[in-house]
């Protein structure tokens, strides 16, 4: 691979993972609620290797050529980030981390792993992502063939962002820990977050959608 381009690309993806989100908010309140953050960081990383075998298999280039097909992908995100956010919401009240919380079961380490993968796996803001920037960093003149480059790639962003998640589930467990009142507050934050951007996602499909029958009518 060409040396330069991925330096460049290293430091774009570091960019994009150190930037708050829904994924933040994910990992925040995870590691607020959950005795392990670990399964809800996994999750997130599932996620985005999903996103990086669609797009070594060209599937991801052919979805988002596709309007109705990314349309609705956008809708089913949005409606799963107001389940989570509103579920995140009705809990924020109880929300704390103490060394005397149980441990979690395999049965819930396994619906939190899942709700990461979710939170990620279906954003179609990560599919754009991996077919917007990634071939940006791909050189036709390397010695390794182009879905290899791509799939190094796209398998960089998953390490650099697992970090980052972990990172941002511990700072927020070692720093909230013994502070309820904060711990409440962030994971009321965490839950408006996904709320917020999920309306948004719903608007930017619905909002047209009435528009164009309103117009015909």
């Amino acid at each position: 691979m060409n040396p330069q381009l991925f330096f460049a690309f290293i430091l774009v993806a570091v960019a994009l993972a150190c930037t708050p989100g829904v994924d933040w908010a994910y990992s925040i309140t995870a590691g607020l609620r959950q005795r392990s953050f670990i399964p809800a960081v996994a999750g997130l990383c599932g996620g985005y290797v999903l996103h990086t075998l669609l797009m070594v298999a060209g599937l991801a280039a052919l979805l988002s050529g596709l309007p109705g097909v990314l349309g609705w992908l956008t809708v089913a995100g949005a409606c799963y980030l107001l389940w989570l956010g509103i579920s995140t919401l009705r809990s924020w009240r109880g929300a704390s981390f103490s060394a005397a919380d149980a441990a979690g079961k395999p049965a819930n380490q396994l619906r939190t792993f899942l709700q990461g993968m979710g939170t990620s796996g279906i954003n179609p803001k990560g599919l754009l992502f991996y077919v917007a920037l990634v071939p940006q960093f791909v050189s036709p003149e390397a010695s390794l063939p182009i879905p290899v480059q791509s799939g190094l790639l796209g398998l960089t962003f998953v390490l650099l962002a697992g970090t980052v998640y972990t990172f941002v589930a511990l700072l927020a467990r070692k720093l909230l820990q013994s502070r309820p009142g904060a711990a409440r507050t962030v994971t009321l934050a965490s839950g408006i977050i996904m709320v917020a951007l999920g309306v948004v996602l719903l608007s930017e499909q619905l909002v047209p959608l009435v528009a164009g029958l309103t117009a015909q009518a």
